[in-house]
C-alpha cells in the first residue's frame, strides 16, 4: 500500500468516528464481563476451530473485548464465519461494520480495514456508509490516497449510499492526488451527487475548487465556487482571493482583503485570517503593476492586525473538524441497567 510520507490529517469529526464513545463502551463491557478476556478469546478460537455456530451477541461481545492486533485478527475471522452463516439473513438494526472499523481505527490497522471492505466474500456485511467513511478517513490520514479511492469505488459498486462525509472524503482524496484522472472522478461524482439531490457540503466543494486551482483551471474553479451558498468562511475567502489573483482581478482581490480588516469590521465579527501563501501570490501577481503599492499597504495592515497566518491553504482544507457533540460523563460503574434492569454489558452491546 503506497502512502504519502508526512500525511497526518483526518477529515471526520468525533461526531462521526465516535471513537471515544466506543472506547468508553469497551471499558464498561470489560468491567462487567466475568472471567478474563484471554479465556474468552481462547474459547472463541476453539469455537472457530470446531466450526461451531457463532451467535450475534457473542460476536458483539468479542468486538468489544478486542485490545490488540491479535484480538482483531480473531474478530476478523469470526466476522467471516458469521457472514458465511448469515449471508441471507438480515442483521436487524445492529451494524457490526462500524464496530470493526473503529477497532481498526483505534489500532491503526488501515490495511486490514481496506482489505475487509473490498473483499468480495464479505459483500453485504458492510452495508452502510459509516464503515466505508471511517476506513477512508483512516487511509486519508495515512496518505494512502489510491487505497482511499479503491474503497470509494467498492462503496459505489455495492450501492452503499453516499452522505455528506463521503463527498468530503472523496473530493479531498481527489484534491490530494491532483491528477487528470482524479479530477475526472471528482467531476463525475459531483455531477452525479447534484443530479440525485445529495447534500454536498461546503468543505467538499472547497476541495473541488482547490483542485481546479492546482491545475490552473481558474474558470472551472470560479464556476464551482459559485455553487457554494455561503462563502464567508476562512477557507472560502482564501480561495476567493487566490482565484482573483490568478485571474488578474487584483482590484477585486484587494476589495476582499480590505473588507475583512479588523479595524474596519464591527467588534463582534470574527476576524478572517489569510494564508501567507495566498498573500504571497497576490504580491507576486501585483509586482511592477499599478496595484503593487496598494497590495503592499493592505497586506501590511493585515499583518499588523494579526490576520496573516503561516498556515497553508492545504492545512486549512485538511483541517480536522471539532464536531458539535457535548461532553458526556462516563457511566457510573454498575451491574444492572436502570432503564431495562438487564445486565449492563447486554444493554451496552444492544446500542
Amino acid at each position: 500500500m503506497a502512502c504519502s510520507i508526512g500525511a497526518k490529517r483526518h477529515l471526520l469529526s468525533e461526531d462521526v468516528i465516535k471513537l471515544q464513545d466506543f472506547q468508553q463502551r469497551k471499558l464498561a463491557v470489560a468491567n462487567q464481563v466475568s472471567g478474563s478476556k484471554g479465556n474468552y478469546f481462547d474459547l472463541f478460537k476453539h469455537k472457530l476451530h470446531k466450526n461451531e455456530l457463532i451467535l450475534k451477541d457473542e460476536l458483539k461481545l468479542l468486538l468489544h473485548l478486542c485490545q490488540s492486533v491479535e484480538d482483531v485478527v480473531t474478530a476478523k475471522d469470526a466476522i467471516y464465519r458469521y457472514h458465511e452463516e448469515n449471508r441471507n439473513i438480515s442483521f436487524g438494526e445492529f451494524k457490526f461494520g462500524p464496530l470493526f472499523m473503529r477497532l481498526c481505527y483505534e489500532l491503526g490497522l488501515e490495511e486490514m480495514a481496506a482489505a475487509t471492505l473490498t473483499d468480495r466474500s464479505l459483500r453485504g456485511f458492510f452495508n452502510e456508509s459509516t464503515s466505508f467513511n471511517i476506513a477512508m478517513d483512516m487511509l486519508f490520514m495515512k496518505g494512502c490516497y489510491e487505497s482511499t479511492l479503491e474503497v470509494l469505488r467498492e462503496m459505489k459498486n455495492q450501492g452503499v449510499p453516499f452522505n455528506k462525509e463521503t463527498f468530503t472524503l472523496a473530493f479531498g482524496t481527489c484534491y490530494k492526488l491532483n491528477t487528470p484522472e482524479s479530477s475526472r472522478i471528482c467531476s463525475s461524482l459531483m455531477e452525479e451527487g447534484e443530479t440525485r439531490g445529495h447534500m454536498i457540503p461546503r468543505h467538499a466543494y472547497c476541495f473541488v475548487v482547490a483542485l481546479a486551482l492546482r491545475q490552473n483551471d481558474v474558470p472551472r474553479a470560479q464556476a464551482i465556487f459559485s455553487r457554494i451558498m455561503s462563502t464567508e468562511g476562512k477557507i472560502c475567502q482564501n480561495l476567493k482571493v487566490m482565484m482573483l489573483a490568478m485571474s488578474g482581478s487584483l482590484k477585486e482581490a484587494l476589495s476582499v482583503l480590505s473588507s475583512v480588516l479588523v479595524s474596519r469590521s464591527p467588534a463582534f465579527v470574527r476576524k478572517t485570517d489569510f494564508s501567507q501563501e495566498v498573500v504571497d501570490l497576490l504580491r507576486l501577481r501585483s509586482e511592477n503593476g499599478p496595484h503593487m503599492a496598494t497590495v503592499a499597504q493592505v497586506v501590511s495592515q493585515l499583518q499588523k492586525a494579526g490576520q496573516v497566518t503561516p498556515q497553508s491553504l492545504d492545512d486549512m482544507l485538511c483541517h480536522t473538524p471539532t464536531g458539535k457533540r457535548k461532553h458526556v460523563a462516563m457511566m457510573e460503574e454498575r451491574r444492572v441497567s436502570r432503564r431495562t434492569l438487564r445486565p449492563l454489558y447486554s444493554t451496552l452491546l444492544s446500542e
